[in-house]
């Protein structure tokens, strides 16, 4: 692709992300969210192959269709309240308004788009659609988040971090199993939306640090499958050695910046009587925690078969990669955050 015609779209794509994050108005941040939509599927195909092409139609159906659902229920509300704005949501258009966005996230029911379009695309591609893309329908949940749904959103958080488990185990396909950390944490974020927006969002903000660190890192060591990653420990032993680290702070294992969301989001929902939901995300997790563990395992634990080939020096990288590595500290010292985030 062209450097004008791709700055142009990056460019889209930062205005649309604006435009639906700062408005107060439904249909200019419905307008937005299309900008959003329109820019990343050139992004999508910008190398021409048929599972880019097949990844790009099914991303632009599901978001068509979340869009649809969406200018429906703000034209309802429109017609209830008489006004445009956020802030005064009406009820009957809360819910078909609270699933569109969900469904714009990948939240499970919803989320069969997800994991097949993130196969069908770049790494780099990969990475904007699972941290920017979410910014938006993310922003406008937690502006009605005082009037959504609780038991739309317990049940949608629930069944998003129990197949975000479940979907990743049996994967070999990093970005599929990406596809799938990414429902799971979003149900956390999710489950105390309603009690807490602030946790969410702090919440949110930890998660896109972890998941941008895990993507540049599978972009340094070019790697999309296990079969790849297992034998990047003789390429660049200090990035293997610190994806292994960031596997384990997506898994949410103390004392690694993972641990901080899933502690304070249990502690929130303990203070607030959800006891039994609480204790069904911590069993879900475990799913989660499995297929993590797996693939921290092939990745320091093993030796390909081919260790003597790899062992030469033009497969090691010689240039600094200075925003990999502060992503990467971030995504794993944070932890020392918590008592300051629990008790403001």
């Amino acid at each position: 692709m062209a450097p004008p015609a791709m700055m142009m779209f990056c460019t889209s794509l930062g205005m649309g992300t604006v435009l639906a994050t700062s408005s107060y108005h439904w249909l200019i941040a419905w307008i937005g969210l299309e900008i959003n939509t329109l820019s990343i599927l050139p992004l999508m195909t910008k190398k021409p192959h048929p599972r880019a092409i097949e990844a790009a139609t099914k991303y632009f159906l599901t978001q068509a269709a979340a869009s649809a659902l969406m200018l429906f229920s703000c034209l309802t509300n429109a017609l209830q309240v008489g006004e445009w704005n956020i802030d005064t949501p009406a009820n009957a258009a809360n819910t078909p308004l609270s699933i569109a966005l969900m469904m714009k996230l990948g939240l499970a029911p919803l989320h069969f788009w997800l994991p097949e379009v993130l196969q069908g695309i770049s790494l780099s591609t990969g990475l904007i659609l699972s941290t920017w893309q979410k910014i938006p329908p993310m922003t406008l949940l937690f502006q009605i988040s005082y009037d959504i749904n609780l038991n739309l959103v317990v049940i949608l958080s629930i069944a998003s971090i129990l197949i975000g488990g479940w979907g990743g185990i049996g994967q070999t396909q990093l970005r599929k199993i990406m596809a799938f950390s990414s429902i799971g944490h979003l149900g956390w974020i999710i489950l105390v939306l309603k009690f807490s927006p602030q946790l969410s969002l702090f919440s949110f903000t930890l998660y896109i640090i972890m998941t941008t660190a895990m993507f540049l890192s599978l972009i340094t060591l070019s790697s999309t499958k296990m079969s790849q990653v297992a034998t990047s420990w003789t390429k660049n032993p200090a990035m293997t050695a610190t994806t292994m680290l960031i596997l384990l702070s997506l898994a949410g294992l103390p004392p690694l910046t993972g641990f901080l969301p899933k502690m304070l989001i249990t502690l929130e929902l303990i203070k607030q009587n959800m006891i039994i939901f609480a204790t069904l995300a911590m069993l879900a997790s475990l799913l989660a925690l499995f297929f993590y563990l797996r693939l921290t395992y092939i990745i320091t634990l093993t030796l390909p078969p081919n260790t003597h080939s790899s062992l030469t020096t033009w497969r090691t990288a010689t240039k600094p990669y200075l925003m990999s590595s502060i992503i990467n500290t971030l995504a794993l010292i944070l932890l020392p955050l918590a008592p300051t985030i629990y008790f403001m």
